[in-house]
């Protein structure tokens, strides 16, 4: 314990927050970038965007459920599920999947998908596979190669350490409000405080939210205890009173012929009123013991909750009109979560979000930057005696390149992947995933080689040059581009592309604030003050 209180909170900030704000970073960064997960997933499908996006306000769902259910007993009539997506504002195409049964030891098995466009008979089957926005939804909190549920406790602690950094920033933050007026330019230590402030405070509410949220979406599984004594440890009967819509049942072995699912339409339209069909899965498909899901498309309800109307699927008797018991705490759990997610958000509200995100990504890479300087800083003289820096700085300046840098690179690599890798190529969709990686582990190279202030100008160019010339790769490998997009008012491509440019810009603007600080002003100085000021300048940042 510190000599006070503030001190005390001072420590704590500072360790709680160093110790696990690389992990941060990577999910803040994929979490903030899965607010557009359906645009990116879109614009890494270019088979699509010309012949897919098109208005679809008007489609006949009758004739769409019957074409849907004709292809998939055909393509796939020993599948787990069959699933029809109708399309929405953010996935504007209908799409035909499955799950095929899982193999021996696998929980679940593969999902197949194929587009449909809504005019004409052929399907597109031809679309590239790749992961596009989701591989980011999951690295958010699953992270990659590696058991998903110790990933989640990862995170899961990460987020509990952010939650504490975040409440004791407030604590020691005598001058919050005077702070985040104040920003001096060129000063150091001083400068970058003043950043971790104001990126800190301009978005303290959607920092607080998100991290106690994102705690709140895994809490049966960091608290599983209250359910385990309720229900002695029975989790599938917890979910089955908690959301009796949403419980799968079981194959008998038994073949029947599955109800023609237009016919079901009329009860559903009738329950639904004026809301619109979002998805329906039909599971264990030609099953007497199959079962037929219409899950209605909840556009902008801040309660998202995802209930079901279920029929019998071989004698298409109602079992379950989408009621399900009122829970105050089940509507709260559901409006955490769908604040956490953002997916009834509005377009201008989801661009604060995504802006809010990318704030919280400033405010952990300031706040880890400001130690490294600050550490640098009483290190110098040693330094300039001929002695090593320490290896925590020398450590966290490589985590720094290898992870401010690193993920827009990778990001950049994992988008160039998705066009350039061959269409045909085996495993295609994980090599993408890999090439991402790939692309991080070479700038952790690059920061245990050299980790110099031209390392980062170079790194920063390369990068930025990489995000600017995204619109001119979508010419180039795709059927459509920026100017087309535009006048086709394709917006999710056209925002794609300029997100992209905008963010390259982002990255060689820094590169030139890194330039700039080879001039600092040196006048009235002492001849050892400015070979002071000059030695500091080829190190770090």
């Amino acid at each position: 314990m510190k000599d006070s209180f503030f001190r005390s909170m001072t420590w704590l900030h500072t360790w709680v927050g160093l110790l696990v704000c690389w992990v941060l970073l990577l999910v803040f960064f994929a979490g903030t970038l899965s607010y557009y997960r359906y645009e990116m997933t879109l614009w890494s499908k270019p088979e699509l965007h010309k012949n897919v996006i098109q208005q679809y306000e008007n489609i006949n769902v009758a004739s769409e459920l019957t074409r849907a259910q004709n292809y998939l007993s055909a393509q796939a009539p020993d599948a787990r599920d069959w699933r029809i997506n109708f399309p929405t504002d953010r996935k504007p195409y209908m799409s035909y999947g499955w799950q095929t049964q899982p193999e021996e030891g696998q929980r679940r098995g593969k999902f197949e998908e194929h587009i449909a466009p809504i005019e004409g008979d052929t399907l597109i089957t031809n679309v590239r596979e790749s992961k596009g926005g989701h591989f980011f939804y999951r690295l958010h909190f699953d992270l990659h190669y590696m058991p998903a549920k110790i990933a989640r406790w990862i995170v899961g602690f990460c987020t509990m350490f952010m939650l504490v950094a975040l409440i004791s920033g407030i604590v020691i933050h005598k001058r919050i409000f005077k702070d985040f007026f104040s920003f001096r330019r060129n000063k150091g230590s001083r400068s970058w405080l003043d950043a971790h402030n104001v990126s800190s405070v301009l978005a303290l509410p959607y920092h607080l939210m998100i991290t106690y949220t994102g705690l709140i979406t895994l809490m049966m599984m960091y608290m599983p205890w209250g359910v385990m004594t309720a229900y002695d440890g029975d989790f599938k009967s917890f979910r089955k009173e908690l959301s009796p819509s949403r419980v799968q049942v079981q194959p008998v072995g038994i073949e029947a012929q599955t109800v023609a699912l237009s016919l079901l339409l009329p009860d559903v339209e009738r329950i639904f009123k004026d809301s619109t069909i979002k998805q329906v899965v039909i599971n264990n498909p030609s099953d007497k013991n199959s079962q037929v899901n219409f899950y209605r498309d909840t556009g902008e309800t801040v309660t998202d909750r995802r209930t079901a109307v279920v029929f019998n699927g071989t004698t298409g008797e109602l079992t379950n009109p989408g009621i399900e018991p009122d829970s105050g705490a089940q509507d709260t759990y559901d409006t955490l979560i769908a604040l956490h997610t953002g997916r009834f958000a509005e377009p201008l509200l989801r661009a604060l979000f995504f802006i809010s995100g990318f704030l919280g990504c400033a405010m952990i890479t300031t706040g880890t930057l400001l130690w490294a300087v600050k550490i640098r800083q009483k290190q110098q003289k040693q330094i300039q005696q001929g002695a090593k820096a320490s290896f925590g700085l020398r450590l966290v300046e490589g985590l720094n390149l290898t992870f401010i840098v690193g993920l827009p690179f990778a990001t950049a690599a994992f988008f160039y992947a998705n066009r350039l890798l061959p269409t045909e190529m085996l495993n295609r969709a994980q090599w993408e995933v890999n090439c991402f990686f790939i692309a991080l582990a070479a700038m952790g190279l690059l920061a245990c080689i050299n980790r110099s202030r031209n390392a980062w100008r170079t790194a920063l160019a390369v990068t930025g040059s990489l995000l600017i010339a995204i619109p001119v790769l979508n010419a180039f490998t795709s059927n459509s581009h920026l100017f087309g997009n535009i006048a086709m008012q394709q917006w999710p491509l056209v925002g794609f592309d300029l997100m992209a440019v905008i963010m390259g810009f982002a990255l060689f603007f820094a590169r030139v604030k890194l330039v700039s600080k080879n001039t600092v002003i040196t006048k009235n100085v002492t001849p050892k003050r400015r070979a002071h000021n000059e030695s500091a300048v080829k190190e770090g940042v």
